[in-house]
């Protein structure tokens, strides 16, 4: 069963993400936070498998709400907001977010996201992707540093990199370069320990700082 703590200002929608998620098989909500600090005290007492997080909310916002959970638990955190273009994207999920998803998105996918967050997968809407793309091209974080630092990858982990950047599943992944499930997850494991990245929406972020994906192409 998938424990779910939702955390958004709004009542009326946090009734409407129970209703969804309780009815899902699977699933359950085990919490509801109204404010930033709120959700941070029901993840450390509850261990949710994942914390449905709005961005703005009072008292602190989900971004700093985030922060405070990743650092204290493996708690995963799936960012749900109204605004694709918000700036706190890329700090969110710098902090740590699993995922993030705009409020128009579709109950079945909502639905599917949370699975794949609780699976240990990262998840961006293809509209966040974009800007990721569009944002790290107009200002990139030193990239040339950045790359030396990929120096300690071999061929195969930086391909198996650039395909997660790309938004592609283990599944895909698998297919992709012909190898076993269990292959991928030791690769994407070596990603994460060379690369000092909590989960796989840090190395998009690390893929797309460094230039690796323009230099392994479009």
């Amino acid at each position: 069963m998938i424990r779910v703590l939702v955390a958004d200002d709004q009542a009326l929608l946090r009734g409407s993400f129970r209703m969804l998620i309780d009815n899902e098989p699977g699933m359950t909500v085990v919490g509801e936070a109204a404010t930033g600090a709120a959700a941070v005290r029901l993840a450390v007492e509850l261990q949710p498998d994942v914390v449905l997080m709005d961005i703005r909310m009072p008292e602190m916002d989900g971004i700093e709400a985030t922060t405070r959970i990743r650092a204290t638990s493996d708690v995963r955190v799936l960012i749900l907001t109204m605004f694709d273009l918000d700036a706190h994207v890329f700090a969110a999920l710098r902090a740590g977010a699993a995922g993030f998803l705009l409020k128009d998105t579709q109950p079945a996918d909502l639905c599917t996201a949370i699975r794949v967050v609780a699976g240990g997968d990262g998840l961006l809407a293809p509209s966040v992707t974009r800007r990721l793309i569009t944002e790290f091209a107009r200002r990139p974080e030193d990239p040339a540093r950045l790359a030396r630092e990929l120096d300690v990858l071999t061929d195969r982990e930086r391909e198996v990199l650039i395909l997660i950047a790309r938004g592609l599943s283990n599944t895909e992944l698998a297919l992709r370069l012909h190898l076993s499930q269990a292959t991928v997850k030791t690769h994407i494991g070596r990603l994460l320990a060379k690369l000092g990245a909590r989960d796989r929406a840090q190395l998009v972020i690390i893929a797309y700082e460094s230039g690796l994906l323009a230099a392994g192409g479009a």
